[in-house]
């Protein structure tokens, strides 16, 4: 049987190598072709020695393939999707270039006017436990950012009950590799190590993002959302925390109400592989490596609040986990194929 050819449009950032690694084990795809304009010409294990496994060449440009993976930073990945959809072949994309459905938006968070708004209605969010069919039948994914993975999953069942207050709130602390591998002062080691800061606060790039999404799980409702991103001294991995009042009268009193709301996640992600409902708090530890959604929901009695956490690896379930996840999905494969890895301990 012959396998599928895909190939990764810069495998020099974090989600590109990470795609590579879990693609390198794919049972039903080949990875043939990869890029990475600074390191073109290089083999990859010269560059990556992890890789060196991969018997493939960096090049400049992209190779004949079925399906395409962009890691490009926003702005510069739609100028390599286009041609590519051209051609036919299938693309998931990792930047942010086709997630958000309102073109003036990039102008408002990215900074650019997006080159091809008329493709903002084809491509699928790929959030797959949301949009599973649609992604079955996609040209073009936008693969989801990892901050708005762990919060939208965090509190879509209640979003699409109607059983919160539209007053939210995402508390969420993430490892430096959620920046890129480009030098900054910021990810610098002697600058992250030992330290936490809240940032962007004015708001995150990822807002308009999970905006977007909970307002289309609950069409109607009012939401008002603050997103309040951290930057922590580890490699990989992000825990988010979700508050939201709950709706008067929606939910029982005391325990019998937190039992009914542990329910309503269970019943949610019941045939969902990837989003596990937790009986304690899960660590960032827990899903280090995997593609993973922990999900622990419950109830602070005192105020009546309900407090979602959830967590994921950035590089995985947060990028390129779930990019396969959506590819496998494109190319009618079963969605677990070559995720089905256990997190990394200690």
């Amino acid at each position: 049987m012959n396998k599928t050819k895909v190939g990764i449009i810069n495998v020099t950032g974090y989600a590109g190598v990470e795609l590579a690694r879990l693609l390198y084990q794919h049972p039903q795809v080949e990875l043939t072709s990869v890029t990475g304009r600074s390191a073109a010409g290089q083999r990859i294990g010269k560059v990556f020695p992890h890789l060196a496994s991969l018997d493939l060449t960096i090049e400049a440009e992209l190779g004949g393939v079925d399906l395409a993976f962009s890691a490009m930073p926003h702005k510069e990945s739609a100028k390599e999707v286009i041609p590519l959809l051209n051609r036919g072949v299938k693309v998931v994309d990792i930047s942010a270039d086709f997630r958000l459905k309102k073109a003036d938006e990039y102008q408002s968070w990215y900074g650019f006017t997006h080159p091809a708004p008329q493709l903002l209605k084809q491509a699928v969010y790929g959030l797959t436990e949301l949009y599973r069919s649609q992604v079955t039948s996609a040209q073009l994914v936008a693969n989801p950012g990892c901050y708005p993975t762990g919060a939208i999953l965090a509190l879509a069942p209640v979003v699409k009950e109607g059983l919160i207050e539209p007053d939210i709130i995402f508390d969420s602390k993430s490892g430096v590799s959620g920046a890129g591998r480009t030098l900054s002062l910021q990810t610098h080691y002697s600058e992250a190590n030992e330290d936490t800061t809240a940032y962007a606060l004015d708001g995150h790039r990822h807002l308009p993002e999970i905006i977007q999404e909970l307002r289309l799980l609950g069409p109607g409702q009012s939401l008002s959302v603050t997103f309040v991103p951290h930057l922590i001294p580890m490699t990989r991995g992000i825990l988010t925390t979700g508050y939201a009042s709950l709706a008067s009268g929606r939910v029982a009193a005391g325990e019998k109400g937190e039992k009914e709301l542990k329910q309503l996640y269970q019943d949610f992600y019941k045939d969902e592989p990837f989003v596990k409902v937790v009986e304690t708090p899960p660590h960032t530890k827990h899903t280090w490596g995997n593609n993973l959604c922990l999900i622990y929901p419950t109830i602070d009695h005192r105020t009546g609040r309900l407090v979602v956490i959830s967590c994921i690896d950035n590089l995985v379930k947060g990028a390129a986990g779930q990019a396969i996840q959506n590819m496998n999905l494109m190319l009618g494969l079963p969605e677990t194929t070559g995720l089905e890895t256990l997190a990394v301990y200690p």
